[in-house]
């Protein structure tokens, strides 16, 4: 029971994560590229101080260091910027479709051998992006924004495909925050330079804040905490339920619809998954 919990206490967070940007930037008291940084510099204080107090130093280095920082990098600002314009669990939705979409190309270009079930649930859940992003009806996402979450979810893909290569998980996850946030940094000061960054308000920075160091930094250490206590499958179907907590919450919270093409483009999204990571039996 106390596995179960800690393990919904987990996808809550990662849920949260669409709540809080989707509620910081309708707002207006911030932009896109300031709530990123703000996440990633919180974040990366978080998780520097958790790796500072266990193993008594910070390695930046490390195979794969390059592409997991790239990752991180375009998953924030593409997170960041998709919720200019995107309901919460909508957004939550495409990320998790590209991300899956994105690993599962990598485990094809990388020689993997994929079996048909796995060819299956990708072509499910690619149908539900197709699905979900075709116009018509009044009721497709915006497609810039969709596109910079279909970029975030690319992101997190090559994020998650590069930490395969990292010896301990959070060690690599805090190097990788502390060197995108020197990167972000240098993007919002070249942005505030020339003007193209407005007001912040105290709402939108704690949002922002929340976001970095506990829904994200405090979120990840926990998710590699129950990692090792999981069967594979089980933590992929455990991350089925983000995009479901992410819909409720925008909701609740934000006062977003439910719409019937969200619901279809749902369920051939998290079907397609359930069906590439959940063994078959065999009688």
């Amino acid at each position: 029971m106390r596995l179960f919990l800690l393990v919904a206490l987990t996808m809550t967070a990662f849920a949260a994560n669409s709540v809080l940007n989707r509620a910081a930037l309708a707002s207006g008291g911030i932009d896109a590229v300031s709530f990123g940084t703000l996440r990633l510099l919180s974040g990366a204080l978080m998780l520097a101080a958790l790796v500072l107090a266990r193993e008594g130093r910070l390695r930046l280095g490390g195979a794969g260091r390059l592409a997991g920082v790239a990752g991180l990098f375009l998953y924030i600002y593409g997170f960041s910027a998709a919720y200019a314009g995107m309901p919460a669990g909508l957004g939550a939705l495409l990320l998790f479709g590209m991300v899956q979409v994105t690993m599962f190309g990598g485990s094809v270009a990388g020689g993997e051998r994929v079996p048909a079930q796995r060819w299956l649930g990708a072509g499910l859940a690619f149908g539900g992006l197709v699905w979900l992003l075709w116009p018509g009806g009044g009721a497709a996402p915006s497609l810039p924004h969709a596109l910079a979450m279909l970029l975030a979810g690319v992101g997190w893909g090559v994020y998650s495909l590069a930490g395969r290569k990292a010896e301990v998980a959070l060690v690599s996850t805090a190097a990788n925050f502390v060197l995108a946030t020197g990167l972000g940094l240098v993007v919002l000061l070249g942005l505030q330079l020339s003007g193209s960054v407005g007001p912040w308000s105290l709402g939108a920075v704690v949002l922002a804040v929340v976001s970095g160091a506990v829904t994200s930094g405090l979120g990840y250490a926990l998710w590699y905490a129950v990692l090792p206590r999981l069967p594979g499958s089980v933590a992929a179907v455990a991350q089925l339920t983000v995009p479901v907590i992410a819909m409720a919450g925008g909701m609740v919270f934000l006062g977003e619809a439910l719409t019937a093409r969200f619901a279809l483009a749902a369920l051939l999204v998290l079907g397609g998954v359930a069906v590439s990571v959940v063994p078959l039996r065999r009688g």
